[in-house]
């Protein structure tokens, strides 16, 4: 009885759908709208949520898509052909897509990557006092690079979540994804300074330099440097964008030089754990031989 007024409600239940300003569903969130027009429809109380849900997977209107998580699983429902950085961006409240995936959006690789980086912020944190050494320096880049096994499959595409610190979403903008659809993003001042900061999530420092020269006509580099001293690492991280933007060889030297007046007190290194370096004394930094 139940999928016989499902049939005859179909029409309704498809153009309220439609008109839905979003195309991703929670089970939580389907199971409101039954609720809320299950005398309109005519609905019995036999049609649960899963039989209501079943029946529009078998109507090819609704699609399934299960994000395994090492912890947890997380299950999204989409309505018709929804992108899937639309989806990914539903499973984290107030996240934004950082790294490789913000170089994408940003035109700063010509790669095509296969995992989609999300970022969503710990809480705000006091500030500490940090006593920063030069043995502080060398003994920790010289460990391994700390990294997210926080990774589902989809299909194709691996997704892999972050938990960045605090900036109050410094630098991240509302833009169109693939599909028109609405996301979040780091902008290109602050996608530059996350993947010197974290190359392994961008690709390695190759295509960070290379994204550095593709920027060349994008960024800001007074925003660039003026985003740097707000998110006030404890590691010297300027000394590494300096030289990336030094390297790079289509930057101004009154832009670098913006760069130098943050003052280099100690030795650096572009990445952990580098074994054939070269040292450049202008910007005190270590860095890989071939670069």
């Amino acid at each position: 009885m139940d999928l016989s007024r499902l049939k005859i409600a179909k029409p309704d239940i498809f153009k309220l759908f439609d008109k839905m300003p979003t195309k991703v569903f929670r089970r939580s969130q389907i199971e409101e709208i039954i609720t809320q027009n299950r005398e309109f429809w005519r609905l019995s109380t036999a049609t649960t949520v899963n039989r209501f849900i079943a029946f529009l997977i078998q109507e090819n209107k609704l699609k399934e898509i299960r994000f395994k998580f090492p912890t947890r699983s997380e299950i999204r429902y989409t309505w018709c052909d929804t992108p899937l950085y639309e989806v990914v961006l539903t499973i984290k409240p107030n996240s934004y897509f950082t790294h490789y995936t913000a170089m994408f959006f940003h035109q700063l690789t010509e790669q095509i990557p296969k995992i989609i980086y999300l970022n969503q912020e710990q809480q705000q944190k006091r500030n500490r006092e940090a006593h920063l050494t030069q043995s502080s320096i060398d003994l920790a880049f010289k460990r391994p690079v700390r990294v997210s096994n926080n990774i589902a499959l989809c299909g194709e595409y691996k997704i892999c979540l972050l938990n960045g610190m605090y900036t109050g979403r410094l630098g991240v903008i509302e833009t169109m994804g693939l599909g028109g659809e609405k996301i979040y993003v780091t902008d290109v001042e602050r996608t530059l300074i996350d993947i010197t900061v974290r190359p392994t999530y961008s690709g390695g420092i190759f295509e960070v330099l290379n994204a550095f020269r593709l920027a060349r006509n994008k960024v800001s580099v007074n925003k660039l440097s003026a985003i740097l001293q707000k998110l006030n690492y404890i590691y010297p991280y300027h000394q590494a964008v300096g030289f990336y933007l030094d390297r790079a060889g289509n930057y101004k030297d009154s832009s670098i030089s913006l760069f130098r007046k943050f003052g280099m007190n100690y030795d650096f290194y572009l990445t952990h754990q580098m074994k054939d370096m070269v040292y450049s004394k202008e910007w005190k930094l270590f860095y890989p031989k071939g670069l």
